[in-house]
């Protein structure tokens, strides 16, 4: 087996993060382990190797020659993003949990770990549970049945491991919304007939880049967001294009934006050169935990806000864990981004808790300042502040911090700042994470400096993904 080769191998386990294993004998060396990710028990699989260890190689599915017998059908179009949707859910969830207690005891060396387990927290929804997606435009079009790469335009999703092809949208996938999905294909065959070229990856070539939508469960209304290049802008017929949306769509549409991105990445989130307003309004709205928040195109909002609801109740309930709140303690929420967790903290605690939001980007103090005006919430302090210089630079707060909550971003908390952290000298923490592989490299550092897990939680925000988030209470001893 080398590096580069393509086999065929029978998935027989699944480990954390959603990679299959398959255990081949290669030579007098037996039982060798070769991961090969979005793949599931009891499939037959076609891989590239695409490195090669003494003890384990890592492989790229390429193909799924024979379904696991646990696979259903669901009637929904398949994508890339959804490499569990034919696994059902409750295979899913089991997997979640167990692989996720392995993840602890190895990386974090809490053998304990299932004894504190409070809940596995799924869903609200199996199905349409996401308010947004991203899709692409590419000159090339990966077509299943043949599995090869045609030159023509495409629209949907980038076939899995690829930059190139794109799979067309046709149908609804099941994970976002059915009204919308069924449809894309006719902005497709609309942007077709524009004359205007579909961006080519490889040539960093084309007008049409990207189609995002963004809706809100609270009305069911939407904002549209098309990328475009600035090359060929002047023969864009924009007005054509919003009318097409309101036929397809009619009120539900809210706002329908042309963002204008003419670099080379290809990113969505790319700062645009130019946003043109093509009609509506630039804003949605949707409430979590009975809190409105006003939602831009740009603005981060939780992906499954009915989900999300559950994972932010039980850090708060964490917070308290059964305590009246005291206006002596303070609560401080790191990484606070846009304040969501510190606004529920303090619509909760009837303003009998002084809660503070830290996050070292100032835009985003910013827009949780508007965000705790707009839902008249008073006494809850934000600062644009570097964690390690904060007492420093506001000494009232020192020995007086109760509990911190940490929700750092998918790579985790950096060694140095986590250290900072523990030196505030909190008496618990209550660290939400999307990415339990972090979660528990952090946990040896913070028992180390005298903090135990009391107990903590798994919530399945993404069903049909690998994707599960956790919420660790941890008291110091």
């Amino acid at each position: 087996m080398k590096r580069g080769e393509i086999v065929e191998l029978e998935i027989t386990d699944l480990a954390f993060g959603g990679k299959g294993i398959a255990r081949v004998n290669l030579g007098e060396q037996t039982g060798y382990v070769v991961f090969v990710p979005n793949s599931i028990p009891g499939q037959l699989v076609k891989c590239r190797i695409i490195k090669k260890r003494k003890k384990h190689a890592e492989g790229k599915l390429l193909e799924v020659l024979r379904k696991s017998s646990e696979e259903v059908e669901n009637g929904y179009q398949a994508i890339p993003g959804a490499p569990y949707a034919t696994w059902p859910i409750e295979k899913q969830q089991a997997h979640k949990k167990e692989s996720s207690i392995q993840l602890f005891r190895r990386i974090g060396d809490v053998e304990n770990i299932a004894d504190s387990l409070d809940e596995f927290i799924t869903s609200p929804l199996d199905w349409h549970y996401r308010n947004k997606m991203e899709y692409s435009f590419s000159t090339v079009r990966f077509d299943i049945p043949t599995r090869t790469e045609i030159d023509e335009p495409a629209l949907g999703f980038k076939h899995r491991g690829q930059w190139l092809a794109v799979e067309n949208m046709d149908a609804d996938s099941g994970l976002f919304d059915k009204e919308i999905e069924d449809n894309i294909q006719h902005i497709r065959k609309w942007c077709e007939a524009s004359g205007l070229p579909f961006w080519h990856p490889a040539r960093h070539h084309g007008f049409f880049r990207f189609l995002t939508f963004r809706k809100s469960f609270k009305n069911n209304r939407m904002l549209i967001n098309l990328t475009t290049h600035s090359d060929g802008i002047d023969d864009f017929d924009g007005e054509g294009f919003a009318k097409l949306c309101t036929d397809l769509w009619g009120d539900r549409v809210a706002g329908i934006l042309q963002s204008v991105n003419s670099t080379t990445g290809d990113r969505t989130m790319d700062e645009p050169e130019e946003v043109r307003q093509l009609f509506g309004e630039p804003i949605i709205h949707d409430t979590l935990l009975g809190l409105d928040f006003e939602i831009s195109m740009r603005s981060f909002f939780q992906p499954n806000p009915n989900a999300a609801q559950k994972l932010y109740q039980k850090a708060i309930d964490y917070v308290f864990d059964g305590k009246e709140p005291s206006e002596s303690e303070v609560v401080m929420d790191l990484f606070c981004g846009t304040g969501t967790i510190g606004q529920i903290l303090t619509s909760q605690s009837g303003g009998n808790k002084e809660i503070i939001g830290v996050d070292i980007i100032p835009e985003a103090i910013e827009n949780a300042k508007e965000n705790a005006e707009k839902n008249g919430l008073t006494g809850l302090k934000f600062f644009a502040a570097d964690v390690g210089k904060f007492l420093r630079e506001y000494p009232d707060y020192q020995n007086r911090i109760d509990t911190i909550v940490l929700d750092p971003p998918r790579g985790g908390i950096a060694p140095k700042t986590l250290q900072k952290i523990i030196h505030l000298g909190a008496k618990r923490i209550v660290y939400v994470s999307c990415n339990p592989a972090t979660q528990a490299r952090d946990t040896i550092d913070l028992r180390e400096a005298g903090y135990e897990i009391k107990k903590w939680s798994l919530v399945d925000q993404f069903p049909h993904t690998s994707h599960v988030e956790t919420v660790v209470l941890f008291d110091k001893a």
